[in-house]
């Protein structure tokens, strides 16, 4: 390799002795289909595994191979881990988008990059780091088929050496990824990151702006994307009828649970499921399917995407009115439509909140780490057996598909609450039961399950005019009463939906709200006002709907509330307004990110600077 000819690092016009330790952004752009998600993990998990904070946003196209594809890594000693606007560290690997990422960069960035690109000649304020991968590759992989996957490996080598990642962390992070059944790929692949590693050391300099040293910022932590953990909460939960239709981005958090229930849940004395999981033609027969099982007694589910919720609209109203528990996962997009189907948004907001037609209203959850996707899927599955309704855990593609740092997830130790659930016993007991009657002043009626062994147990389930008793009825006092009911339930339910998350500032005349993987960078957002203006902001995180007392509350202390949110239409801001005083609606501003990244904090500060005349 030291016979190779090849372009020293350029020189870059930087701040003189000036070292950025643990605080960076890395960039690797390359084409989709090209095998570079092994190696983008790898050099994530390397950095996690030397105690580094960090952070991994894949932003892909939706066709199987060819586009684009960028995959950003963040790497925090604060522990920020949302995305960051500013690219420090670009690894330019597609000839389609070289010259037009790298004239994005901020003066002062590095990069590395093909070196028949020649992005060297583009600009002078950068450092430039020309690698010839072909040449590297060939005598790692003497199969030419695989060098396309295998020279990816390459660039976390010359990274490594670069930002002083520490080679053994890699070779770690290699042999996780690949498990020891893959022991010939893992060994290819290291060989592969070695190589670029002493290519790097034999040919450059560092320039020192950037580098990375171990910390004890990760002790104690796992990696883990949102829908795997959504996938284990609904198992601990108790879930035992699945049924879903494929569609991105939530896809994976069935296959994932798939994958658990076909470990933890079979019989161990027959060896069969405990458990049925169907993929159904459609997702008006999944939701179909999720509502007959949650009848019949079963705990169930299903999972889509804001496509997959317009069809399941009528059935998500049988639902509701009929009072049938289930749990649906809402893994957001971007719409209106096909949309952008591998971008993050949180568009399903209003239409989730009144799905179907009629007067409907249906409590979400909205969690923003994998800790609470476990957490709150266990919560969800009890909140619905407790209140018989639809419950919607509404995650994004950001939360879902991305790997994100996490916490040791709790065993849950509280045993499983099915709610009103009359047995045969409690039948005879009572003399019978009416259905829909309000009986405890919660507004939740009394249920029996098929099969219970009592002539009065039966009831009949209408998604057609009923009265308490179940019975058909178009009387207009009969509607009119139950609709009144089950408008008090969903009152009820704010006593025991999951309370917001208040991070206070003494004197804070603005607040903040948000909902899910906003948090991030609206956290980080009011440390930069604080810094950068002297401003002290309040933030509320929204864990669910219903509202709670505490937003209200939130807001009448603060003289301006800003809602952040990610969609065009400021949709939380407006189920804020119908829920809200008219003194406290005057309070509220939008502050509004809809291109399809994660949000970050930079843009907000900016955006409520101008919005503030700072």
């Amino acid at each position: 390799m030291s016979t190779l000819e090849v372009s020293p690092a350029e020189p870059v016009c930087q701040e003189p002795g000036r070292v950025v330790t643990n605080d960076l952004s890395i960039q690797v752009a390359t084409v989709n289909g090209s095998g570079s998600q092994t190696a983008n993990s790898v050099l994530m998990r390397a950095i996690f595994q030397m105690g580094v904070p960090v952070s991994g946003k894949n932003m892909f196209p939706s066709n199987i191979a060819g586009l684009p594809t960028w995959f950003t890594i963040r790497a925090s000693r604060k522990g920020y881990v949302g995305r960051r606007k500013e690219v420090d560290f670009l690894v330019a690997m597609n000839p389609e988008t070289a010259r037009e990422d790298v004239m994005k960069l901020d003066s002062g960035a590095e990069v590395v990059y093909d070196e028949p690109l020649k992005l060297n000649e583009l600009r002078s304020d950068l450092r430039f780091y020309p690698v010839p991968f072909d040449k590297l590759v060939a005598p790692v992989c003497p199969d030419a088929k695989l060098r396309k996957l295998v020279r990816n490996m390459i660039y976390d080598g010359v990274v490594a050496w670069i930002l002083s990642v520490e080679m053994e962390e890699v070779q770690k992070a290699l042999v996780k990824q690949f498990g020891k059944r893959k022991a010939k790929a893992a060994e290819l692949n290291w060989n592969a990151a070695r190589a670029g590693y002493d290519f790097a050391a034999k040919t450059y300099e560092k320039s020192g702006a950037h580098r990375l040293e171990r910390m004890n910022g990760t002790a104690g932590k796992i990696i883990i994307d949102g829908n795997s953990a959504c996938a284990l909460g609904a198992m601990f939960a108790g879930v035992t009828v699945v049924t879903w239709y494929p569609i991105t981005p939530s896809s994976s958090l069935v296959e994932s649970l798939i994958g658990y229930m076909k470990r933890f849940r079979m019989d161990p004395e027959t060896g069969k499921a405990t458990y049925a999981i169907v993929q159904a033609e459609d997702e008006l027969a999944s939701i179909g399917m999720a509502l007959g099982a949650g009848w019949a007694g079963a705990r169930s589910m299903t999972a889509t995407a804001g496509p997959g919720l317009s069809l399941m609209s009528e059935f998500v109203g049988l639902g509701y009115y009929a009072e049938i528990p289930a749990v649906i996962y809402d893994v957001e997009r971007v719409g209106p439509s096909t949309g952008l189907p591998t971008r993050t948004q949180q568009g399903d907001i209003l239409m989730v909140a009144t799905l179907s037609h009629g007067d409907t209203k249906h409590p979400m959850f909205f969690p923003r780490s994998p800790e609470e996707c476990f957490t709150m899927s266990i919560d969800a599955f009890e909140f619905a057996e407790k209140f018989q309704t639809p419950v919607f855990v509404m995650t994004d593609l950001d939360l879902g598909m991305n790997n994100w740092m996490a916490d040791p997830f709790p065993y849950p130790e509280k045993p499983m609450d099915r709610g009103k659930v009359l047995t045969a016993e409690d039948v005879e007991r009572l003399g019978g039961f009416a259905r829909y009657r309000d009986v405890d002043g919660d507004g939740v009626g009394y249920r029996t399950l098929p099969g219970t062994q009592h002539r009065a147990a039966a009831y009949f389930t209408r998604g057609s005019g009923h009265n308490d008793k179940a019975q058909y009825t178009e009387r207009e006092d009969d509607y009119i009463n139950n609709m009144d009911r089950l408008a008090h339930k969903f009152e009820v339910m704010r006593q025991h939906v999951p309370a917001p998350v208040e991070h206070v500032r003494e004197g804070a005349r603005i607040g903040f709200v948000a909902v899910g993987t906003s948090d991030y960078a609206v956290r980080e957002s009011c440390d930069q006002l604080r810094d950068e203006h002297g401003i002290a902001a309040s933030y509320l995180r929204l864990r669910a709907y219903p509202f709670t007392q505490t937003l209200l509350d939130f807001i009448q202390r603060h003289e301006r509330v800003y809602v952040v949110e990610q969609n065009r239409d400021a949709q939380m801001a407006s189920l804020l307004k119908l829920d809200l005083p008219g003194e406290q609606v005057v309070k509220l501003r939008s502050i509004l990110y809809y291109n399809g990244l994660p949000p970050d904090a930079r843009t907000i500060t900016d955006e409520f600077a101008t919005k503030e005349g700072l």
